[in-house]
């Protein structure tokens, strides 16, 4: 069947929330193709057109999402377990200053990653990210093995997600157990994505939102108390960094907070995964990646230092992990109890609890996208690149769901036993994704280069090239090293921590071997790793290739001639369109 002729890639980006569907032809295909389309289409039975995959890509995801919805997301939008409860675990295992460091390296690392990955998503936005960059700029291999281990950490962060959650719920009653509380709440969770893109920009927008307060209340509350600024709730002050507790169980024991400093940080790609459902990305993004910035220092170095401040390593309220010790109350909680504010705890445990949701609904969104992208690549079965009118891949969402059913798991070896495999399995899955990522990165510049591009085409740039992607790589190198070493060195030896620490590596490593042993027998490419001056730059592409500086001018010019009629229209002052062009240049 002859396949309709496709729509300038120049205008892509502005494609609307309108479904990608046989409306979408018209303007671009003849009536009678059209007519043909819908009729083959419709021949087929009901079982096989989910089972085909959309292969003629009849249906596909849709640009639903808003900058103001992509800007919330990357703020706040993946903030949820790792910060509010399992930052808890790395003052109890290396006091606070070594929770705050680790934090900090970490937050570097995450926060080159975002402005690597950045400067790809800008201009190539699509569901797969980096596994579609991987396999068109390094090797096939490379992108099904980041694509899969990617999936298999955001499906493996979603029971995780709901145990904290169960965990949260069992503050107010412990008469359901946590698989029990995690049916019920998973219910809602899985309708929202099932209806569209868009119900999940918004929710995303409104629950970031209430976690950024909260998280900022609590920043607030936890310092003024910790100074003494609550009558008769004396705070500690810095008594938790004196006498030798400010660095605990030496440098095994701060290499090991890397792994939970990652899981903490996990989702801050998800701008550049929600790239492929956003309108107008060659400016969201950048956007998106300022506003990155302030949430590392704002929600995960400023928390940390809090929690390390108020709560003392040994607290039996924290979450030990080293211990394996049951999941207690979120250090948030924790601290606003002894500030006085018991009344409010309440309120506070309701917000975590949103938090958690918020998180598991990205947890959704990001596996079955990574997924959908590898069945379209034809590196996944078909079926799962199945979407339907509304541009949601259905049978994706339904085996991430089938995943989190992992929760089950909770009744066999309890709560925290389960929370720390997964959060070890997680953290190092990230660790290995982004340190990936410097890789591609790499081999974009230089095959921009060698096909004679020129860096005004790029919507966004990374600064510091070449020194942030290697950056990446060598820090990525440098930690896993020190967390394989720490696993191995700690007493009392456990082989289970090794085994959370290489199985991430092993996985890598037989997905990456094994596509590439199909790769030479089956599909038998003239070369495995992609020739710089054949790579595609040009597929899903913002703009094509020398038209970057024409379509910005277009863009700012109207953007003057909309103000000055908003001016007019509204009386407003020069003065305000100038606030109103600084706050734009800072988020």
């Amino acid at each position: 069947m002859a396949s309709p002729p496709v729509l300038s890639r120049s205008t892509s980006w502005t494609s609307t929330s309108e479904p990608k569907d046989r409306d979408a032809f018209k303007d671009a295909s003849s009536p009678a193709l059209v007519e043909s389309l819908c009729q083959d289409e419709n021949k087929k039975p009901v079982w096989q057109r989910p089972l085909s995959g959309n292969a003629d890509k009849e249906y596909d995801t849709q640009r639903g999402m808003s900058e103001r919805h992509i800007m919330m997301i990357a703020i706040g939008g993946t903030i949820g377990t790792g910060i509010f409860l399992s930052a808890g675990s790395t003052v109890a295992m290396a006091g606070p200053a070594s929770a705050l460091l680790s934090y900090f390296v970490v937050g570097l690392f995450c926060y080159g990653v975002v402005m690597i990955l950045g400067e790809m998503a800008a201009y190539i936005p699509v569901s797969g990210t980096f596994s579609v960059y991987a396999t068109r700029f390094v090797s096939p291999s490379m992108g099904f093995t980041l694509g899969w281990n990617y999936w298999l950490q955001w499906a493996l962060t979603i029971p995780s997600e709901l145990i904290a959650a169960a965990v949260i719920l069992q503050y107010w009653t412990d008469k359901l157990k946590a698989w029990e509380w995690a049916l019920i709440i998973i219910v809602p969770i899985f309708a929202m994505q099932l209806i569209h893109v868009r119900v999940y920009g918004e929710s995303e927008y409104w629950f970031a939102m209430i976690k950024v307060i909260m998280v900022v209340v609590f920043i607030i509350v936890g310092l003024i108390y910790n100074w003494g600024g609550v009558i008769g709730h004396p705070g500690p002050g810095l008594a938790n960094f004196h006498d030798g507790q400010a660095f605990i169980g030496g440098f095994s024991a701060f290499a090991q907070t890397f792994a939970l400093a990652f899981y903490s940080y996990g989702g801050v790609e998800l701008v550049s995964l929600a790239a492929g459902e956003t309108k107008s990305p060659h400016k969201a993004i950048p956007r998106a990646i300022k506003a990155t910035f302030f949430r590392v220092v704002l929600f995960y170095i400023l928390t940390i230092l809090t929690i390390g401040l108020n709560i003392n390593h040994s607290d039996p309220s924290l979450l030990s992990a080293a211990n394996n010790s049951d999941v207690t109350a979120s250090p948030l909680t924790t601290i606003f109890m002894r500030a006085g504010f018991g009344a409010a705890v309440h309120v506070v445990n309701a917000v975590l609890l949103t938090a958690v949701l918020s998180a598991t609904n990205s947890c959704f969104y990001a596996s079955s996208r990574m997924l959908f992208s590898l069945a379209r690549s034809g590196q996944a079965p078909a079926i799962f690149g199945w979407v339907n009118r509304r541009g949601v891949p259905v049978p994706a969402l339904l085996i991430s769901l089938g995943i989190s059913f992992l929760t089950f798991l909770t009744t066999i070896w309890g709560e925290g036993e389960v929370f720390t495999w997964f959060l070890n399995l997680v953290g190092i899955s990230a660790l290995l994704v982004w340190g990936s990522i410097g890789i591609i990165s790499l081999q974009f510049r230089r095959a921009w280069t060698a096909q004679g591009r020129h860096l005004s085409d790029l919507p966004y740039t990374q600064p510091l090239y070449p020194l942030l992607p290697c950056f990446v790589v060598i820090l990525s190198v440098l930690m896993f090293a020190a967390d394989g070493y720490a696993s191995v060195i700690t007493q009392p030896f456990s082989v289970k921590n090794i085994i959370a620490t290489y199985l991430g590596v092993i996985f890598y490593a037989v997905l990456y071997i094994g596509y590439a042993i199909y790769e030479y027998f089956f599909l038998k490419p003239p070369h495995h790793f992609v020739p710089l001056r054949e790579a595609d730059l040009d597929t899903d592409a913002v703009w094509k290739k020398g038209e970057g500086d024409f379509i910005r001018q277009q863009e700012r010019e109207l953007k003057e001639k909309l103000e000055a009629l908003e001016g007019e229209a509204h009386g407003m002052k020069r003065w305000m369109l100038r606030l109103r062009r600084i706050n734009e240049h800072v988020y």
